[in-house]
């Protein structure tokens, strides 16, 4: 039985699944390049079907998540949430009357879904799929929570473990608490949209002159720049408590962002988005060890946009009550098709565990494909038969290079099929990815790419078991900072990808890299320009080449160089 996932809301996309494989996944900004889409996402759609020779008619279950009230109001006026990403994204100028539907917005978010929005939702839903030509099929509605939770559960490997969602909010609420025990998702609580922690933290990001939903990890970025401060002299610390497994926020959404404005004024930025940052630190640790205590489970499993936050994770990973903790790499709402499918597929057949290496879920293409494309733009290159070597040698000597090899990733990182590579060690390099070509504020950080036995020499709490998804912070040993000063935060953590054994072309430019350097490791950024999605085809990458002005693309088995 083959299984279609869509999601239709923020970073909307779609995925088909097949027993406990993952046949194909992506979101729509890779297509239609608006970066975090919220268009219905008919563009993935084909995708999978395309990309896997599947027929309309091969699908008879499509699973969707989410059927809130707010959720049902954008579906009947699709407009509403057209507006929102384009006043959000600032393409377009706010009118007087954003400021009130933002209020509404934030108030309808908070009522769950009920029969009647899962009966509007689902003729809505129904209808569009009927004019892209499927017939006889059932919907299956998801709960935006339970999407989460079967990502991190069903991926994570793990035959017992606490499965923990946080975002914005979702269905009515901002969370969950789950058991996942013997292929059983046990429920144990939900958080209230009107308690969420996700909703504070976009509230300062937006306050800030950031955009929400986005800019998050800005902000994490900009709180090491703070000087620091004691928690008990935290402000921010009383807008939220947590007792036991409950999250109690003092204010209501709405009055929150007023709280928080004034206390902005007060600070200067970094110092605010320290505070925040702390906030953070310090609720989630002491919510999760509850939850810990409260279950006797110690393998964490961790999904929902609120673990995007790296040093949140690290600080998860480390505790002592914690063997093992995974974080589902597409935690955001764009991985909510993938697990509204998950859940369904679980729901039907009984399946609860999902073969999962890797996140190279998206199209690839063939070299008489990406030749075609380097003709039409005059390009000139050559064949290369070592790939990873030429590369290697052209970083060695302090080159960028745009890396585009194999199937696309799935989610917000690029882990070595879409990537812009360079040294690791240059603050020259990284400065000039940043200001010049990705157009980056100065302070966020790039992360690196590094095999397996280099992580245990150079992270000082790795704990060998390998992130390949960049999900987490790790500390770098203060010896050993200067290999990687181009890549570390100023309170020496970074967010790296660890690569161990795959036979990837990306693991032998690594080893190639070490032969040269005598350490395997990259700056690995994502291909694309600052605020566009990654790059999903051979057009895309040229394009961005020709746009950046970059050198250098290796492109599948080819070599572009220009001078």
């Amino acid at each position: 039985m083959k299984i279609l996932g869509i999601w239709d809301g923020h970073d909307s996309g779609a995925a088909l699944i097949e027993e406990d494989k993952i046949l194909f996944a992506i979101n729509e900004e890779r297509l239609t390049r608006r970066k975090l889409e919220v268009a219905f996402p008919l563009h993935s759609i084909n995708a999978c079907l395309k990309y896997t020779n599947t027929l309309v008619q091969d699908i008879s279950e499509i699973a969707i998540s989410t059927s809130d009230v707010a959720k049902t109001i954008t579906r009947i006026m699709p407009s509403l949430k057209e507006e929102y990403y384009l006043i959000r994204r600032r393409k377009k100028k706010p009118k007087k009357s954003s400021f009130l539907k933002k209020k509404i917005k934030y108030k309808l978010t908070e009522y769950p879904s009920f029969s009647i929005t899962k009966c509007i939702s689902k003729k809505i839903i129904q209808s569009k799929l009927k004019k892209f030509g499927f017939k006889d099929f059932r919907i299956h509605f998801v709960d935006h929570h339970l999407s989460h939770a079967s990502t991190a559960a069903f991926c994570s490997g793990f035959k017992e473990c606490l499965v923990i969602t946080l975002d914005g909010l979702g269905d009515g609420f901002s969370g969950s608490i789950y058991k996942y025990i013997d292929g059983n998702l046990e429920f144990i609580t939900s958080i209230s949209a009107r308690h969420s922690i996700g909703i504070f933290f976009e509230h300062v990001t937006n306050l800030m002159n950031m955009r929400e939903l986005e800019d998050e990890g800005k902000v994490m970025a900009l709180a090491n720049y703070a000087f620091p401060v004691d928690s008990n002299k935290n402000p921010l610390m009383d807008l939220i408590d947590i007792d036991g497994i409950s999250v109690y926020c003092r204010y209501s959404s709405l009055k929150m962002f007023n709280v928080l404005k004034d206390i902005l004024w007060q600070y200067p930025s970094e110092q605010f988005a320290y505070m925040a940052q702390q906030t953070l630190e310090v609720k989630i640790c002491k919510l999760v060890k509850n939850a810990l205590m409260k279950t006797n489970l110690n393998y964490l499993c961790l999904s929902g946009g609120v673990f995007s936050n790296v040093k949140v994770n690290r600080l998860l990973k480390n505790l002592p009550e914690v063997k093992k903790c995974f974080v589902f790499p597409h935690m955001g709402d764009g991985g909510l098709a993938l697990g509204a499918a998950f859940a369904t597929q679980n729901n039907l057949n009984g399946i609860h565990r999902i073969f999962f290496d890797n996140i190279f879920f998206g199209p690839k293409y063939s070299d008489d494909e990406i030749e075609d494309v380097l003709k039409k733009y005059s390009i000139s290159y050559t064949h290369c038969s070592d790939i990873a070597k030429k590369v290697s040698e052209i970083i060695y000597d302090g080159g960028i290079v745009f890396w585009f090899q194999g199937a696309m990733e799935l989610g917000p990182r690029a882990l070595g099929n879409r990537s812009i590579i360079a040294r690791p060690d240059s603050i020259d390099i990284k400065d000039e990815l940043n200001l010049k070509l990705k157009k980056r504020v100065w302070y966020q950080p790039f992360c690196p790419s590094m095999l397996e036995e280099d992580a245990q020499e150079i992270l000082e709490d790795y704990d060998g078991n390998p992130n390949k998804y960049m999900t987490m912070a790790y500390l770098v040993k203060k010896s050993k900072r200067s290999f990687v000063s181009g890549v570390i935060n100023c309170d020496g953590s970074c967010r790296p990808q660890i690569v161990g054994n795959d036979h990837s072309v990306y693991q032998n430019l690594l080893l190639e890299v070490k032969k040269l350097t005598g350490h395997g490791i990259v700056l690995n950024t994502s291909l694309n320009i600052h605020g566009e999605p990654l790059v999903c085809s051979p057009d895309d990458a040229v394009k961005t080449m020709l746009t950046t002005g970059c050198h250098n693309m290796a492109i599948g088995d080819f070599w572009i160089s220009i001078k």
